[in-house]
């Protein structure tokens, strides 16, 4: 009888926490962006008119602010407009940095031609003998590889159950090995320190760690 109970509990777990966490989730991005409503004037808010809250207004907007902002950004008079803000916050000690930052790293993100987090690699980490998955972010500058004397790659090691944090690492190209799995397979196995592994892909990645 104990053991039925404990059965029932876990299927209610596995059921509910996903459920829960997901809509956590949602909640926070949904609230997050209806934040943007602010920006309009007490007037012209959407509740001032209805008299009541509606969650998920702030999306709305925040599409159209983006749309719109994308439509002046692509033609030529918005490039010029954009190029005089950002000679300006070039000016701007502090915020020069972050901006230029920010700007480079989520060119190379959205960037059709971008690497960043498009392949997932095994590498030895934090010691010989120990494998953790990583994702490539780039290669080594040329001055890098210069001083090192042989190719190296840019690698993106995130922490568990948080794959927002984690290290950034140079490591020679010989010393990573390149795995057939996708970046959301491979985020899944780290969000779930490994319980959720792709079964297709269980032998491959103990024969791909054993051959190296």
């Amino acid at each position: 009888m104990m053991g039925a109970l404990r059965r029932y509990l876990v299927a209610g777990v596995l059921v509910w926490v996903p459920l829960g966490v997901t809509v956590l989730i949602i909640k926070f991005l949904i609230d997050l962006m209806d934040n943007t409503l602010l920006l309009l004037p007490v007037d012209y808010r959407p509740e001032t008119w209805l008299g009541f809250r509606i969650p998920g207004l702030g999306i709305v907007l925040t599409v159209v602010v983006v749309f719109v902002t994308g439509v002046i950004a692509a033609n030529l008079f918005g490039r010029k407009l954009v190029s005089l803000g950002e000679r300006i916050l070039a000016r701007i000690p502090l915020v020069r940095s972050i901006y230029s930052a920010v700007k480079q790293v989520t060119e190379t993100i959205f960037s059709g031609s971008g690497k960043s987090f498009r392949k997932v690699v095994l590498v030895e980490y934090p010691r010989k003998g120990i494998w953790t998955l990583a994702f490539q972010t780039g290669d080594g500058a040329d001055e890098l590889q210069r001083r090192v004397g042989k190719p190296v790659t840019n690698i993106f090691v995130p922490t568990t159950p948080n794959p927002t944090s984690g290290f950034f690492l140079m490591v020679p190209r010989e010393d990573v090995i390149e795995l057939d799995l996708s970046v959301d397979d491979g985020l899944k196995m780290i969000i779930s320190a490994g319980v959720v592994v792709p079964k297709n892909k269980k032998e491959a990645l103990v024969k791909q760690a054993r051959a190296s």
